[in-house]
């Protein structure tokens, strides 16, 4: 029997638990042992759940009794779910998570940390909940060399898109209905501000190609400026707007952005709707892989953490392909005004747009649900800034093309 431990009794922390009690017999019949839960750590008491007698509320019970080996960190947020997670790691114990600003901030730290105490930090439920990703990209595609990675890795902003492009619903009524159902939080922010999607293709960048970038560092957008006109114009030029995560090498660095896009209906991404996620991974071998499933969600995200803590179980004192991660130096990060791309723009609809359009771009704009709408020739992001600022006009959208 292997002992293991939660920290946080939330959301995820709970569904770890009703995982590892539903599926007791799945587990102990793949692993040949049992997962037992010795202790939930958690500043609140639950006299009605059946896993109330396991609650402690001194991390120290956990930290200090050798019976645990495995302890599974669900508690959100970088502290104290960082400082508890290294103290564990230091006395040999190994981690699994589903907290993304954690590994976003400190993964590269963390691993380095376990390999030195014999121990190991996995986090597939991170990125995707409960689809498999961070594995896959480690072990099964560590022959090929990874070209980008572009991602639909927000379930939230997924469902208000998805509103907006199928159903033409203003982007506040979307997210007010998302909020309804409790897809949403009351404070959006991180969702709807890209936070969250940035977290993830940071960890996922790593995974591709090395250095961890700062989440707070690269170029980030999120949805609360997409209108029903734009989806419109999407749904009548054959394209899905989605935000998406993406990341590649550009001239040897590492790229990685999140921003709305507009998504051709041939690429697999814009078939993905509502709260479900989609990742697409370009190797060189294998060519487009798309993983594809719910990215969030009690039960599926506790699944990915409880086969996390199987796999550790599994290869309990032998040696593994682990992630590698590195801390992200200063030139590690690729000029993002360098990044090449189509983008579309929509201007108020007056005589003088279409003339100084035609001047700069070299080509009019089209006429659409009230707009000048322009899709440009692939150019740089400083190319763009700059005819941009040779019209002297802010374009109402600005969405990029993938």
């Amino acid at each position: 029997m292997i002992n293991v431990a939660i920290l946080g009794f939330g959301v995820v922390g709970s569904g770890v638990a009703e995982v590892l009690q539903s599926n007791a017999k799945v587990i102990e019949k793949t692993l040949s042992t049992q997962l037992a839960v010795k202790r939930i750590l958690d500043l609140r008491d639950f006299p009605d759940s059946p896993f109330g007698h396991l609650i402690t509320h001194d991390f120290n019970d956990i930290l200090n009794d050798p019976t645990i080996t495995v302890v599974a960190e669900m508690m959100g947020g970088s502290h104290p779910a960082y400082d508890f997670t290294k103290a564990c790691l230091q006395a040999g114990k190994s981690v699994v998570t589903s907290n993304k600003e954690v590994v976003a901030r400190f993964g590269a730290e963390l691993l380095e940390l376990a390999a030195q105490n014999g121990a190991r930090y996995l986090f597939e439920a991170s990125v995707g909940g409960g689809i498999p990703i961070i594995r896959p990209m480690v072990n099964d595609l560590a022959s090929n060399k990874i070209l980008s990675v572009s991602g639909i890795l927000n379930g939230t902003t997924n469902y208000i898109l998805t509103q907006m492009l199928e159903h033409g619903a203003a982007y506040a009524d979307a997210l007010a209905e998302a909020q309804q159902k409790g897809y949403a939080e009351r404070n959006p922010a991180a969702d709807v501000e890209g936070l969250d999607a940035a977290r993830k293709i940071v960890i996922l960048a790593a995974l591709a190609f090395g250095p961890l970038l700062s989440p707070d560092s690269i170029h980030c957008e999120g949805i609360t400026q997409i209108t029903a006109e734009d989806a419109a114009f999407a749904a009548d030029n054959g394209y899905a707007v989605k935000l998406i995560g993406y990341t590649e090498l550009l001239g040897g660095k590492v790229l990685a952005m999140v921003t709305p896009r507009l998504v051709p209906i041939s690429n697999p991404l814009a078939g993905v709707c509502d709260v479900f996620n989609g990742i697409l991974v370009d190797a060189n071998m294998l060519g487009e892989c798309m993983f594809y499933g719910k990215g969030a969600g009690k039960l599926p995200t506790a699944s990915a953490v409880v086969a996390d803590m199987m796999d550790i179980a599994t290869h309990l004192g032998t040696a593994v392909r682990a992630p590698k991660f590195s801390v992200a130096a200063d030139d590690d990060y690729a000029d993002f005004g360098a990044y090449r791309c189509r983008t579309m723009l929509a201007f108020e609809d007056k005589k003088e747009i279409y003339e100084k359009a035609e001047r700069v771009f070299g080509e009019l704009p089209m006429l659409s649900h009230g707009r000048a709408v322009l899709v440009s020739a692939e150019m740089s992001e400083a190319e763009l800034d700059e005819r941009i600022s040779q019209m002297g006009v802010t374009p109402l959208s600005r969405i990029r093309l993938l």
